[in-house]
């Protein structure tokens, strides 16, 4: 090695050999090269390169003139820190959400067709009132079962468009289809003597 050699790598002059310093920041440049192999920058959400060129971590809120800075960083003992410290806030936050409940096996039958229906329209001339009788037949049902029933909104249903004047009165029975009526979207009243159902 000559003289001028020694000189370019940083040795004293007339030493005939490379510094301890230059050492050390060639073994950084290998280390940064080898971690920007390994370690992917753009997946690290605290990961940022401002408008001046710098690096930032958002999580210490430090600035880094190199990828190699900031890889550096990311292994030391402050930005350790603050990961800790992030994790433990978050999971104190995080509300404690209740173990997943078992659904019930949903019991798959051979749907036998639609049920035999009559709907009567209904005048009470005393109060005034309008209503509607339903009466559905279900003669092969288990026995013990009852029929179900329930009121849906339009918005609720998928077959027709929204018509907020309307709502929909669904019948359900097992081994037969379902079945719904469009009623008018008035207020039911459910007085014991005015709504009742008899299966």
């Amino acid at each position: 090695m000559s003289f001028l050699d020694a000189r370019e790598h940083g040795s004293k002059p007339g030493s005939g050999f490379v510094s301890a310093q230059q050492e050390a920041i060639d073994r950084r440049e290998r280390l940064r090269r080898l971690a920007l192999e390994t370690i992917d920058l753009s997946k690290d959400p605290y990961f940022m390169r401002n408008h001046l060129g710098q690096y930032e971590c958002r999580l210490c809120l430090t600035l880094h003139t190199n990828e190699g800075n900031y890889l550096a960083h990311t292994q030391g003992k402050r930005h350790q820190q603050n990961l800790a410290k992030r994790a433990a806030r978050e999971a104190a936050e995080k509300p404690v959400q209740p173990a997943p409940q078992r659904r019930a096996a949903v019991k798959k039958t051979v749907k036998i067709g639609r049920p035999g229906y009559r709907v009567t329209k209904q005048f009470d001339a005393e109060t005034r009132a309008r209503s509607l009788l339903f009466q559905i037949e279900y003669p092969e049902i288990e026995e013990g079962t009852r029929p179900r029933h329930r009121m849906m909104s339009a918005y609720e249903q998928r077959k027709e468009p929204w018509d907020k004047k309307f709502q929909y009165l669904l019948f359900s029975a097992d081994p037969y289809e379902v079945v719904s009526f469009k009623i008018p979207n008035l207020e039911v009243d459910r007085a014991p003597d005015r709504f009742f159902n008899h299966w």
